[in-house]
């Protein structure tokens, strides 16, 4: 039980950390969203993370996601992956990066999996090895080692760990573990979206090597990458079968911020530039949407506003909510519980989307 600093309300979900209320989020943003960025100075501190993107007017830009850090010298970027040294950045890149990796067997639990091929068969036979799920086939699950975002309930936290202190691994190491029964290559992590230069490079170097047999590419992010890499994403994913997976974790940009510590408006831009492009393959599913079920944060009005978002681009787009598990900052709070993900589930198919789901309901209460 945790009290509001601001309505000076008790609840049992309201976070600790945050020491605000949604309803305070959103009818005193200005005021809510400072106790927030507290938490998420608190957060990156213990990680050796700037609190902030760099924008120092005589720093060297990056603009490969949403925060376009702007280095001084010796300053590192928000993410934690680059730096500027005497005058150049230098850390992760387009053959160089943060990242480990490993075989799962198909079908597997992506979050996907409902609609893909490797767990469905969609797309035989051109994009799948089995009119069904498929079995005896692999993914090889790429998970990076930094992040855009800092969501306070972030569910693979452990990642900062990893951020500095992991060694750098190459293009041609992660490629060459692509073997005849790997299937499909899943970036996720952490988040894609700092080391996009990366996972395209060794996405093409992949497909170059598989030119004669199924290698789907799919990324799973949080969608604040460069439009441009953006681009470059869907144009493989389209070509080799693969999907991107947005996660999009909060409509209000004032609970966005104050439960990731970015805007989401690239996320949404980003989005909407992705739907676009589905009708140039419709089967599989080229996007998929997901939202984590944040107990006290995501209701049923956030659910409700992020699918009708979805469904009046295209009501088509698989949509899954995600049972939440107390971790990180917002370890304190409890599980997603049955009333809140039905209610938000029924708030979903209100919306006009023809494909939703609730996924992890091995974790609800």
């Amino acid at each position: 039980m945790a009290q509001c600093t601001l309505c000076e309300q008790y609840s049992a979900v309201i976070s600790k950390s945050l020491r605000v209320c949604l309803a305070c989020i959103r009818q005193r943003p200005q005021e809510a969203l400072e106790f927030a960025a507290c938490a998420h100075r608190e957060s990156r501190a213990e990680f050796g993370l700037p609190p902030n993107p760099p924008d120092s007017s005589e720093g060297l830009s990056c603009n490969i996601c949403v925060n376009r850090c702007r280095m001084a010298e010796n300053e590192i970027g928000y993410c934690g992956l680059r730096r500027n040294h005497n005058g150049r950045l230098v850390g992760v890149s387009s053959t160089t990066g943060k990242l480990s990796w490993y075989h799962d067997p198909l079908p597997t639990n992506c979050v996907a999996d409902w609609v893909c091929p490797g767990g469905t068969g969609a797309g035989y036979p051109q994009f799948a090895n089995r009119c069904g799920a498929e079995a005896g086939f692999k993914n090889l699950a790429v998970f990076f080692q930094g992040c855009s975002f800092n969501c306070l309930f972030c569910q693979n936290w452990h990642f900062r760990n990893e951020t500095f202190t992991s060694p750098f691994r190459s293009v041609e190491e992660l490629v060459a573990d692509a073997d005849e029964q790997t299937a499909c290559i899943c970036y996720f992590g952490g988040d894609p979206s700092p080391q996009m230069p990366f996972s395209l490079k060794a996405s093409k170097q992949a497909r170059e090597k598989a030119t004669d047999r199924i290698l789907r590419i799919c990324w799973e992010t949080n969608g604040s990458v460069n439009p441009d890499l953006l681009d470059q994403m869907l144009e493989i994913a389209i070509d080799s079968g693969g999907c991107v997976k947005f996660d999009l974790k909060a409509w209000d940009p004032a609970l966005h911020i104050a439960l990731t510590g970015v805007t989401n408006q690239r996320t949404l831009n980003n989005f909407t530039r992705a739907a676009e492009k589905i009708g140039r393959r419709p089967v599989p599913p080229l996007l998929i949407a997901n939202t984590l079920l944040v107990p006290g944060y995501i209701d049923r009005q956030e659910v409700a506003a992020i699918a009708g978002f979805i469904a009046n681009l295209n009501p088509d787009i698989p949509y899954s909510l995600l049972a939440f598990h107390p971790q990180f900052f917002m370890s304190d709070m409890p599980v997603t519980s049955k009333s809140l993900a039905n209610r938000c589930l029924q708030a979903a198919r209100d919306s006009g989307l023809n494909n939703v789901r609730l996924g992890n309901v091995q974790l609800i209460a």
